[in-house]
């Protein structure tokens, strides 16, 4: 029998997201549903090419060489009939996906509970919304021209506030300033904040660790600067997480530092910080988003 998808890391992915669906998408937009159906059948046994997720869900995808670590799950508003081209696609690729679950213009994310899914990432950003909205972990894939390699190792990036953690502080920077903020953080240092929204796939990512550890990276990427870097790292440390990497920049650009670190997913709740060469994620959580 397959294992329990309480024991494992569960990720749900859109088609949007894995894949390349330009072209098909045109045809949607310009033609009509049913030329859209009649599309995908003409075109079932042409797979499509990957798209901004795929280096990371393939990555992820292979730290099951350790055994039964990782689910990827399928989230798709296609129909069962014109889905069929997506899981043709998967197995074209190689990656060993066996789930999926097709709604036909039902919101996707309502079945994220039921699948015990810690991470939802779609290109669509009206799915992402809602499912943010209603308290799960979601993000946005956006445009990329990073160019995958054949390193199997997985490189993960993060911002801090609004992703791992929940959003207080940035509201005090917002409402206050820098002096507020840094002032707040250090009375607070010894007080962990509250989660964020993908503190609990973060610690999915270090049960894998334990496993896999060579095989996957971990780093935080903040415009957090001294002395408010204690209470992130203390944060981690009582949330029982760890990263291997804290870039604390203190408004830097985020950029050239993601260059350097080529990770195959990050994660930003500011639009503003991703950028188009790496694959990035908006997270549309907290007060930047309001």
């Amino acid at each position: 029998m397959p294992p329990s998808l309480e024991n494992l890391l569960v990720v749900g992915v859109a088609s949007s997201a894995l894949f390349d669906l330009s072209a098909s998408d045109a045809v949607f937009t310009t033609e009509g549903e049913q030329a859209y159906r009649a599309y995908q059948e003409a075109h079932l046994d042409e797979p499509f090419a990957p798209g901004v997720a795929f280096p990371f869900i393939r990555r992820l995808l292979g730290l099951n060489s350790f055994g039964p670590l990782v689910e990827v799950i399928v989230l798709s508003r296609n129909s069962p009939d014109t889905g069929l081209r997506i899981l043709r696609s998967a197995a074209h690729h190689s990656l060993p996906m066996t789930r999926a679950i097709f709604t036909e213009g039902r919101a996707p994310h309502e079945f994220m509970p039921a699948l015990n899914m810690s991470l939802f990432l779609s290109a669509h950003a009206e799915d992402v919304r809602r499912a943010s909205l209603a308290g799960m972990p979601a993000g946005q894939v956006l445009k990329s021209s990073f160019l995958d390699d054949d390193d199997p190792a997985l490189r993960i990036a993060f911002d801090f506030d609004g992703v791992l953690a929940s959003d207080a502080s940035e509201r005090i920077y917002q409402a206050g300033g820098l002096d507020r903020f840094q002032e707040h953080e250090a009375r607070n240092v010894v007080t962990p904040l509250d989660p964020g929204p993908l503190k609990g796939f973060l610690a999915g990512i270090n049960r894998i660790q334990r496993v896999a550890e060579d095989r996957v990276r971990v780093s935080v990427v903040t415009a957090r600067s001294a002395p408010a870097h204690e209470r992130a790292i203390n944060s981690l440390k009582a949330w029982g997480l760890r990263v291997n990497d804290a870039f604390f920049l203190g408004g830097l650009k985020k950029g050239p530092i993601l260059d350097v670190l080529r990770p195959h997913i990050f994660f930003d709740d500011q639009r503003g910080h991703l950028v188009e060469t790496v694959p990035c994620v908006h997270v549309p959580f907290g007060v930047s988003n309001e």
